[in-house]
């Protein structure tokens, strides 16, 4: 199994993923250690940002090798880099989007994350490069105590769906 996890910066898809990541026994990939693993000093630019799609999918494609279930952290904000997640997975993988309320947003992005630099003009540039997800979804609303309910309505998703494919 492949989820793919996405969102804009300070959604709370990390958070999620990670803990999603742990309740299926799957590997996590976040895009935000990779790069951080890959780059000693970060620039988010289109280059950097295209070594780290790269990577997570080399890590994905090793995984799924392996048999093992896969959890992907990352924006995930064009339609182009889904594409090449989703045909790599045979349009199997499953899509939950973690959105969030602007103003939490804009708290959560002016406190210092450990693997993540991205701040509130991060956010406003990608959300306005945003692709609009055409696949079916999952799309979970992100609180400051919701954690729970977000990964029960995930694991519900992930039981009773077969992926993106119709």
């Amino acid at each position: 199994m492949v989820v793919i996890v996405m969102g804009l910066p300070g959604s709370g898809k990390s958070y999620f993923a990670e803990r999603l990541g742990g309740k299926i026994n799957a590997v996590y990939i976040s895009s935000d250690r990779v790069r951080k693993e890959l780059f000693e000093k970060r620039t988010y630019s289109r280059a950097e940002k295209a070594r780290v799609y790269k990577e997570m999918l080399q890590r994905m494609e090793l995984a799924m090798a392996h048999k093992k279930s896969v959890v992907l952290d990352a924006t995930f904000h064009d339609k182009e880099t889904r594409d090449v997640f989703l045909e790599k997975t045979e349009k199997q993988a499953f899509l939950i989007e973690v959105q969030a309320s602007e103003a939490l947003i804009r708290r959560r992005l002016k406190k210092s994350r450990p693997y993540s630099e991205a701040d509130f003009e991060v956010y406003e540039l990608l959300r306005n490069q945003w692709s609009s997800v055409e696949q079916p979804h999952l799309i979970l609303e992100s609180t400051d105590d919701n954690i729970d309910d977000m990964l029960t309505k995930a694991l519900d998703y992930l039981s009773n769906d077969t992926g993106t494919d119709p």
